[in-house]
């Protein structure tokens, strides 16, 4: 519509630039003296063929300014185009340039949010993460403070059983130490009458002895690399009532480390040694030679 306007615009002004033209050359021509009666004479005939070379130079410059005039009008109408297009280019870049930058905000926004949304998540993430770890650290904790207990309370069932060990330990010292004195006050005893009794005592040592060899050897477990001929002096220590505190090889002994560990074994097993109808010919600590012939 703008366009059509200017169009119109310039064809008007084109056709009042003619109008004003031909009305300029009309006036031109026209001669506003007093008319006179033309005179038949040559000068008068120069005159009038002047006249009309000047009124045609008259025209010619007349429509050569007419068509400047017009040649002007369009070159300004075309430059007012061009200045009218370039404003409307220059607006639509404005307004592309708007859009665009509409646009741009629009997926700034939408990144915007997105990121937003994944910062969220990993903050999430980073949360339960925090929280698994925690809870990790905690269990070991408590698995550090559950064995630490545990070794704590193993610690003091130990040392209550060490107690116990050393009470025992010197409940059998005491008992030893009171067997000791009572075996010496015996020995003692025996010596005064070692003379009167001599005879009587050693037939009854060796039923004595002979009652051990019995009884010690019904709690051997012979091991196999035991072999026959075996002689081995064992040192028991003993308590009145039989009771072995102790059993020991000491001096000679023909057999190998397991059967030696056998027969204190064996010592220790039997637990009490004959005593009762041998309370004559106990003593505290004996030497006592295990036998072993296999028939």
């Amino acid at each position: 519509m703008r366009e059509f306007w200017q169009q119109t615009k310039a064809f008007s002004l084109a056709v009042a630039v003619h109008v004003l033209m031909a009305a300029m050359v009309v006036l031109g021509t026209m001669s506003w003296k007093p008319f006179k009666p033309p005179m038949l004479t040559g000068m008068t005939i120069e005159a009038v063929m002047v006249d009309t070379g000047a009124i045609k130079q008259r025209r010619e410059e007349a429509k050569q300014e007419a068509e400047r005039a017009v040649a002007q009008q369009v070159e300004k109408d075309r430059r007012e185009k061009e200045l009218e297009a370039r404003k409307e280019r220059q607006e639509r870049e404005r307004q592309e340039a708007e859009a665009a930058e509409k646009q741009r905000q629009k997926d700034m926004a939408v990144k915007k949010r997105q990121e937003d949304l994944r910062l969220q998540e990993l903050r999430k993430k980073q949360e339960r993460d925090r929280k698994e770890q925690a809870k990790r650290q905690q269990d070991e904790l408590d698995q550090i403070r559950k064995k630490r207990e545990d070794a704590a309370r193993q610690r003091r069932i130990e040392e209550e059983k060490l107690k116990q060990l050393d009470a025992r330990k010197r409940d059998q010292a005491e008992a030893q130490r009171q067997a000791i004195d009572e075996a010496n006050m015996r020995q003692q005893m025996a010596n005064e009458q070692a003379e009167f009794r001599a005879g009587q005592l050693a037939t009854k040592g060796d039923q004595y002895y002979a009652a051990i060899q019995s009884q010690v050897t019904n709690n051997w477990l012979r091991p196999p690399t035991a072999r026959s001929g075996l002689r081995c002096t064992l040192r028991i220590v003993q308590i009145p009532g039989g009771e072995v505190i102790s059993a020991v090889i000491a001096g000679t002994c023909n057999a190998d480390v397991a059967t030696r560990n056998s027969l204190e074994a064996a010592v220790l097993r039997a637990g009490t040694l004959p005593y009762r109808g041998f309370e004559d010919v106990f003593e505290r600590e004996i030497d006592f030679i295990f036998t072993y012939d296999d028939d």
